[in-house]
């Protein structure tokens, strides 16, 4: 297993966003856009979505995920994890999209949650391989 360099947290405390890859049931790749998270007590990075989004699916039926974002101070420093979904959990997860959407959005809530599409969900990815620059 790899480790995000500690020298790269700072890309999960900032506006950073990431583009996070799964496979389809046909296995071509679909990539999203996403806000990101990391939890260095148990090295995951965390990707919030609703249940039931074609990015949650492919991940619940195919863990093996990449995840890489971009320094938005620096466009030549990146982190590019590839790893396995670890844990997929609504424990916390609106709290979770909350604190995202005050970082993302200078807000104490997620305006777009509705809960008729379905709950919201953290993805946590385990690295199994860090590229940085």
């Amino acid at each position: 297993m790899a480790s995000i360099p500690e020298a790269y947290h700072d890309l999960f405390e900032k506006r950073t966003f990431a583009h996070f890859a799964t496979m389809t049931p046909e296995g071509f790749p679909h990539v999203t856009p996403v806000w990101v998270d990391y939890d260095p007590d148990v090295d995951r990075v965390l990707v919030n979505t609703a249940q039931g989004r074609r990015k949650e699916r492919n991940a619940a039926r195919n863990p093996k995920v990449g995840v890489s974002m971009v320094d938005p101070d620096d466009p030549y420093r990146y982190c590019s994890v590839t790893g396995e979904v670890m844990a997929m959990t609504e424990d916390g997860a609106e709290d979770h999209i909350d604190a995202l959407a005050g970082r993302y959005m200078d807000l104490d809530e997620y305006p777009n949650y509705d809960s008729d599409r379905g709950p919201r969900v953290i993805i946590e990815v385990g690295p199994r391989e860090v590229v940085t620059a």
